[in-house]
Order: C-alpha cells, then sequence, then structure tokens
C-alpha cells in the first residue's frame, strides 16, 4: 500500500508538501503514511481516494484495478473536497 501511495502521487505530478496540505496535515506526518511508519486513517483514505479518483481498495492494494465506485447520490460522510 505504501509503495502505491507514492506512485499515485508520482503520477499526479504532487510532492509530499502538496498532498499533505490538501489532506491539512503536515509533509511529515504524510511522509510517515509513504513509507509505512504509520497506519492511514479511514478518512485520509477517502481523501486520497478522491484526490487520485482511484477506490480505496485500489490505494490499499486488494485490487489492481484503479477505477473509483459509483459514488453515493447522498453520503453520510462529509469530505470537503478542493484543489
Amino acid at each position: 500500500m505504501y509503495c502505491r501511495l507514492r506512485h499515485l502521487r508520482e503520477d499526479k505530478d504532487m510532492s509530499q508538501r502538496e498532498v499533505a496540505s490538501y489532506l491539512g496535515m503536515s509533509q511529515t506526518g504524510y511522509s510517515q503514511y509513504e513509507i509505512g511508519r504509520n497506519d492511514v486513517p479511514t478518512p485520509v483514505l477517502v481523501k486520497l481516494s478522491f484526490l487520485y479518483n482511484v477506490s480505496v481498495d485500489y490505494i490499499l492494494d486488494l485490487t489492481n484495478i484503479s477505477n473509483p465506485y459509483p459514488r453515493a447520490k447522498k453520503s453520510r460522510l462529509n469530505y470537503h473536497i478542493s484543489l
């Protein structure tokens, strides 16, 4: 999973600092996810899936199919997504 996070970020030509800013955290905190030192919380996984337009399963390396699932019309989760 951790290598996949780095590859997704690099494919989008983003720095760790840019992704960390999107997530509202420090670059150092985000880098801990990429190297596998810290587990990625579920809300962060969801935001990353929105950012990279992939499924959480893809980020977690549970599938090699990157297409995201169709989004629910009304979600109980309220994630503010902006870029």
